[in-house]
């Protein structure tokens, strides 16, 4: 009786490890409440152009995301694509917290999954989940190929803005970003795959996955 206790408990133990596997869990690590309240608080600056360019495209580009991984994980059931869309869909509301902020039109306004008003997104969104219905291991590659972009993207926005709000969220995001495509590449290298840079550098792709997950939102 006392080994097959033993075994339980240990069974027990390995399945809590592997269901805790910090590749399936989401980083977010704020509610959507506290994040909003950090968002308000910073100053209320004038904005540039390409601040508001910023805002409206990363709005739909964070959904885009979002609507793949829930597309993809109603096609595999993976917790990956799960989690991470949550993930996606803190960061598309922290966005929105600042269109509410500075009075801008919201383009995703009663979005629907898969539809968009920036027509590259449209075709990006339809590409990428043709080739994530594919295999399980294409829809790893997608995960970490929309990642690559948007950290590409978010680097390239963070460049031209200055206020101080945008600056955060854009910053938190990019860590998100990174910790998500730390974790598709993991899963892609375990499924047997290769993963190449496809926006980012290949140097700034091998930084990241080699280096530690950030604390971000």
């Amino acid at each position: 009786m006392k080994k097959l206790n033993s075994i339980i408990a240990v069974t027990l133990l390995v399945f809590t490890f592997l269901s805790c596997n910090k590749e399936e869990i989401s980083p977010n690590n704020h509610t959507s409440g506290e994040l909003s309240t950090k968002i308000v608080d910073f100053p209320y600056e004038s904005l540039n152009e390409d601040e508001k360019s910023s805002l409206t495209f990363m709005r739909e580009e964070e959904y885009l995301a979002y609507d793949v991984y829930v597309t993809l994980n109603n096609k595999w059931g993976v917790n990956i694509f799960k989690n991470i869309s949550e993930s996606e869909l803190t960061h598309t509301n922290a966005i929105m917290t600042l269109l509410n902020k500075y009075g801008l039109s919201d383009p995703a306004d009663n979005h629907s999954v898969g539809k968009f008003i920036d027509s590259g997104l449209q075709q990006l969104y339809n590409q990428l989940v043709e080739k994530g219905k594919i295999s399980q291991l294409e829809a790893f590659k997608v995960g970490a190929t929309i990642e690559d972009l948007d950290i590409f993207d978010l680097n390239n926005w963070i460049a031209k803005v200055d206020n101080q709000d945008i600056k955060f969220v854009f910053q938190n995001l990019n860590k998100g970003s990174r910790n998500h495509l730390r974790s598709f590449y993991n899963q892609i290298i375990s499924n047997g795959g290769v993963y190449l840079a496809q926006f980012i550098s290949q140097e700034e792709l091998d930084i990241i996955k080699n280096s530690p997950r950030e604390t971000g939102f």
